[in-house]
């Protein structure tokens, strides 16, 4: 079983920046796909950055490139999300999202959220104009 928590969510004004984290426990898998996925209010979940465990490079959607940036940290188990230069139509619930793969690498990892298996309980992302 492979736990998932998000926590670094929090309160900003447009133009400001935040880090999320996701500290991940129990079972780590060797290969994986993780990613950071958000949910507005009335609005379907979306993946926002991918990184796989043997793969250099990561996805981000168009609506974030250039202003988020994801990174892990293997020593800690951690999954990170930089975001910066935050606008108001970024508030969600952010949550990271984790799921074996079979080769580690990115072209692996889906973008669609129900193929991931495991999945944090999320953090309030709200930016204010």
């Amino acid at each position: 079983e492979v736990h998932l928590a998000e926590y670094g969510g929090g309160s900003v004004q447009s133009g400001g920046s935040l880090r999320l984290s996701c500290a991940v426990s129990g079972y780590i898998y060797s290969k994986y796909c993780m990613g950071w996925f958000r949910q507005a209010p009335g609005k379907e979940r979306e993946a926002v950055a991918l990184i796989a465990s043997g793969d250099s490079n990561t996805y981000y959607a168009d609506s974030v490139k250039g202003r988020f940036t994801v990174s892990r940290d293997n020593a800690k188990n951690t999954l990170y999300l930089q975001m910066n230069s935050l606008r108001p139509e970024d508030t969600a619930m952010y949550y990271c999202a984790s799921r074996f793969s079979s080769n580690g690498l990115l072209d692996s990892c889906s973008k669609v959220p129900s193929w991931y298996v495991y999945w944090g309980q999320g953090t309030q992302v709200t930016v204010s104009s």
